[in-house]
């Protein structure tokens, strides 16, 4: 019986073993992986995620800012338009109009 204890054990030892070296294996693939992508990553002309988002901020407060811009130019064109109309009409006479006067039958 000692001896297939003694079996079971030297398997079991052999097997963490193996499982020690594959992790450690795992490891160093993942690290080896890692490293071919930053560099294939860092030769393509591709933007840092902080460089992005800081764009995508400005981008967004410069459409804002037009958004804005064009309200008030819309605004001053409704503005101009009935002033110019207004230039346009004749002012009111301010004293009245003669009645004509009445013929006598």
């Amino acid at each position: 019986m000692q001896t297939q204890n003694r079996i079971l054990d030297d398997l079991a030892k052999v097997a963490s073993s193996a499982m020690g070296a594959a992790a450690g294996m795992r490891g160093e693939v993942e690290a080896r992986i890692r490293e071919q992508f930053e560099r294939i990553i860092s030769q393509m002309d591709v933007v840092p995620r902080e460089e992005f988002d800081v764009m995508k901020a400005v981008a967004v407060k410069a459409r804002e800012e037009s958004e804005d811009l064009a309200e008030k130019v819309t605004a001053l064109e409704a503005r101009l338009a009935k002033l110019e109309g207004a230039a346009k009409t004749p002012p009111k006479s301010t004293t009245a109009k003669k009645a004509a006067p009445k013929k006598s039958d």
